[in-house]
Formats: structure tokens, sequence, C-alpha cells
């Protein structure tokens, strides 16, 4: 009855959420019905509910060979990377641009660093290939200052780097902009007393702001490891394509997934390959937010 009264109390905020559950349900929930894929051997003659179902033999597929260790740890590698560096370099940028004395300066300086943002990955990966090609810009610039130019694409070791500096370049300019909202929010009481007792502008940033934007920084860090298991098909793709000589570190659950599916026509593998990421990365949101939960309360998702 609690629940009916609540319903009925605030139905004009509940009928605004509506539009959000819709499209929830139409593309979140309702297309887990085709998770049952990775029981079957599909067909797409026979549709979901005709093909043959064939219990676990697409999951002992995958995990018989030495792929599925590869990837998994390619995949939560390179987003560990990017959520370490991507907030860190963001929470830099948003301290900097709020330290700045120059309203002009500010405002030129968000607009700056977002616009790498709207930048699709294909556009970013021909800018690469210019860049870093063989007789590209870097290798041009090497050989003025009297260097061996570096065969880039034929290096995998370097990708790791190399993919974390273009996260990077491309998202902290949007995390910083949460994180300013995040600081324009503190009161300005606490600078002033913090001043008046002869704090500097270093030390109020150390404990003024940071310590009162901890909980934006505790959501985004969960939210990004939320997805720690799911892989920037868009970006990795786009920027690595189907170069095998890149795949001993750059080759992630998304893009293997995609080419088991492509190369092999295996509907059945592809899906279980999703399943267990899925199943992976809820498993490490829980765990990250039980702990979150246990340091501070505040700062848990749920």
């Amino acid at each position: 009855m609690g629940f009916i009264r609540e319903l009925t109390k605030n139905r004009q905020l509940y009928a605004l959420a509506i539009p959000g559950i819709i499209f929830l349900a139409l593309f979140s929930y309702i297309p887990m019905v085709g998770h049952l894929i990775a029981f079957q051997r599909f067909q797409p003659v026979k549709g979901i509910w005709g093909s043959d179902w064939s219990g676990l033999a697409n999951f002992e597929f995958f995990f018989g060979g030495q792929d599925w260790l590869r990837v998994t740890f390619n995949t939560v590698y390179l987003n560990a990377l990017f959520l370490v560096f991507g907030i860190g370099a963001a929470l830099l940028l948003a301290i900097f641009i709020n330290e700045a004395g120059s309203v002009l300066l500010r405002k030129l300086s968000q607009s700056l660093i977002f616009l790498p943002y709207f930048i699709s990955w294909l556009v970013v990966s021909l800018m690469m290939l210019a860049f870093m090609s063989s007789d590209g810009l870097l290798n041009d610039w090497l050989g003025r200052l009297g260097l061996e130019g570096v065969n880039w694409y034929q290096n995998a070791k370097l990708w790791p780097f190399i993919l974390t500096v273009v996260y990077v370049w491309k998202f902290s300019g949007y995390y910083s902009i949460i994180f300013m909202a995040a600081i324009v929010g503190i009161s300005n009481d606490y600078y002033e007393s913090a001043r008046i007792d002869g704090a500097t502008r270093l030390q109020q940033i150390v404990y003024i702001t940071i310590p009162s934007i901890r909980s934006v920084i505790v959501v985004l860090t969960l939210l990004g490891v939320g997805r720690i298991f799911f892989g920037d098909f868009g970006m990795i793709y786009g920027i690595i394509g189907d170069n095998s000589i890149l795949y001993p570190t750059t080759d992630v659950i998304d893009t293997y997934s995609f080419r088991a599916l492509r190369q092999l026509g295996n509907f059945g593998m592809s899906s279980a390959v999703v399943v267990y990421q899925s199943i992976m990365g809820l498993a490490t949101i829980l765990l990250f937010n039980r702990l979150a939960r246990r340091i501070d309360p505040d700062s848990k998702l749920f």
C-alpha cells in the first residue's frame, strides 16, 4: 500500500519518468533476450525460439583456448589506464581552469579542451594515420632531430601508451566539465577562511577543493570501474582495425567478439563472449560499490 500511496502522491513526477522507463525497457532490458543465443546453435533462419540448444558448448569453445585470457587482460589493462589517467587529467584540468584569474581565459580553455570530445573516432584514426605513419609528421620531426623513425603500426608494445594518450586527449575535457560543475558548488566561505588563516592556493586545493568533490570523483570512478570489462569498440577498431600485429596488446573483448561474428559467422560464440563480459562487469561494479560503501557511504551508487 505504501508504494501505491507514493505513486498517487507524486504521480506528476513519476509521469515525467515514463518516457525514460520506456526507453530503458526497449533498448536495455528487452534486448537481453538475445543472450539466449549464447546457449544455442543459432541459425538466423530458425530464429531464437527455433534454434537448437547447445548448453555451454559456446562457452567451452571460447574458454578452451588462450585468447580469452589475452583479450580479458587487454580489456582490463587498457580500461584501467584510461580510468586512472583520464580522471586524473580531467581533475587537474578542472582545477587549473578554476584557478585561472581571467574569465575570458577560463571560457576559452573550456571550449578548447571540450572540442576533441565531438570528433569521431574515424576522424581521429585518420589524424593518427597522418601523424604516425612511416612517413608521417612524427617520424619527420624525429628525422629533423637526427633520430631514427619508428614504425608505430608495427610495434605492439607502444600502443597501450598511445591509446591512453589519445583517450586522455579526447575525454579529459568532457570529464573536467563535470568536475568544474562540482567545484563551482563549493562555498567561498571555506576559501575565505583558509586565506585568513594564511593558506596558500595549493593548500586550498589540497585541503578544500579535492575533499569537497570527493564524492564526484568516487562516483565517476565507480562508473568507470563498472565498464572496465567493456572495451571502447569504436576507439579500438577505428584506430587499430584489422592490424593483427597489434592484437597482443590492443585486442579487447569487443573487437574479438566482432571478429568472431564477422569471420566465423558464429552467433553463439560471439554472444557467449558478450555474456561473459556482462557478468564480469556486473560482478566488478558490485564489488567496488561495496568497497565504496564501506569507505564512504555517501559516495556509493546504490
